[in-house]
């Protein structure tokens, strides 16, 4: 029988966590003890380290077939109140007027639009490549890929080659929701299965690609749904290799068919992220999205297991249909400070090639990694990107960023 101890124990050996343990740490009361093992989980990965990128979220369509009971983005068809598809100048604008202060990534969910024709998503990526070619395309989750493919009759591989060659660079996580089939079939049964939605990340990763992958969680679900959910992205992995990042996503109940229920708290928030640091254990990075959980819940899940808080993101729409009250974006300053408040910070470089590129010292100033103010175990490394910034928010604290705290 699992016992925190004996989970400790295991941890400490090295040994794969099982379903049971799974259940346990959901189950156990006490949370903060479940927050304990996961950060020394993630401080043995990853040490004082935290990730962001700079990104951007655009979502060109939410025209969509599907009838998912969580969503509050969704429109049925064009012409319908709300829906809206966005012409291809007008999504490559959106970056144009960012070209002072790029973005490293832009970040595509779409609704699945039954009449627009594959050469609109090629020449959206292609556009995006002409105006930055060197910015990473992390566009359409894996239900999307799964509806082009029926809707263009083609294979997975034949799909995602084609967008490949457009410029598509990752795929995110979205539209996993909950695997089981008591769920899945509940709240998203008209759109790629669990099984469907696996193997799309299967051939991404057999073709050299890096993806992330989900869980929407805090509405019908069980504990036991959402270790069933987790260990079959672990299963994945064994096989493919290719997730870089877990992302569990909360449900937020604004405008859709379950809004009579209450969401997640807090503490279930960051037991989740500490639940999957800790069954994940072939995954290496553990995101804790502040446009779900708010950004006062991610930094403290800095502490919980989580490594990485997304980015800065710009303009996003899905969460905030569904009555997120977070920002629609946030600036490199704050993550930063969120970040080294909680532990530290890096930027991502690019989250489609690799973790982190990292120089070993400041661009700028030249001078070698220091420490936060006050605290032996926290380090900052300056990144390829931030180099030396001003720091107005601490007083009389000005010049290099790295070397200000």
């Amino acid at each position: 029988m699992s016992t925190l101890e004996s989970i400790r124990e295991k941890l400490s050996a090295g040994q794969r966590l099982s379903f049971d343990d799974g259940v346990l740490l959901f189950r156990h009361p006490d949370w903060v003890a479940v927050g304990q093992l996961a950060h020394a989980e993630r401080t043995r990965r990853h040490g004082d380290r935290a990730y962001f990128n700079r990104n951007m979220r655009i979502e060109v369509t939410n025209v969509c077939v599907a009838s998912c009971l969580f969503c509050s983005f969704a429109k049925l068809k064009e012409g319908d109140p709300g829906a809206h598809t966005m012409r291809l100048e007008d999504a490559w604008r959106e970056l144009e007027v960012r070209m002072s202060d790029p973005p490293s990534e832009i970040h595509i969910v779409n609704g699945l639009h039954p009449d627009l024709p594959f050469s609109y998503y090629e020449e959206l990526l292609r556009g995006f490549k002409r105006i930055k070619p060197d910015v990473v395309m992390k566009c359409f989750t894996a239900v999307e890929i799964h509806f082009f493919a029926d809707l263009y009759r083609m294979t997975y591989g034949e799909t995602l080659t084609k967008l490949r060659e457009a410029g598509l660079d990752s795929l995110p996580g979205g539209g996993a929701e909950i695997f089981h089939p008591e769920v899945r079939t509940r709240i998203s049964h008209d759109k790629a299965t669990a099984e469907q939605y696996l193997e799309v990340h299967d051939v991404a990763h057999r073709l050299g690609m890096k993806t992330n992958t989900t869980m929407l969680y805090g509405h019908i679900e069980t504990f036991e749904h959402r270790v069933d959910h987790l260990l079959r992205i672990r299963e994945q992995q064994d096989k493919s290799g290719g997730f870089q990042a877990f992302i569990p996503l909360a449900f937020h109940p604004d405008g859709n068919g379950m809004k009579n229920l209450p969401g997640p708290t807090g503490v279930d928030d960051l037991r989740t992220l500490a639940v999957s640091r800790l069954l994940l254990d072939n995954v290496d990075h553990i995101k804790a999205y502040w446009v779900s959980s708010t950004p006062k819940v991610a930094q403290i899940a800095l502490r919980f297991g989580a490594d990485d808080i997304d980015g800065t993101i710009v303009h996003e729409t899905i969460y905030h249909a569904a009555g997120s009250t977070s920002p629609q974006g946030l600036s490199k300053e704050m993550l930063v400070r969120m970040q080294a408040e909680g532990v530290a910070y890096e930027e991502w470089r690019s989250s489609a090639i690799s973790t982190c590129r990292f120089k070993r010292r400041c661009g700028s100033c030249k001078r070698p990694r220091t420490r936060i103010a006050g605290s032996s175990s926290q380090s900052i490394l300056p990144s390829l990107e931030l180099d030396c910034l001003k720091r107005s928010s601490l007083p009389g604290k000005v010049g290099c960023l790295v070397h200000a705290l």
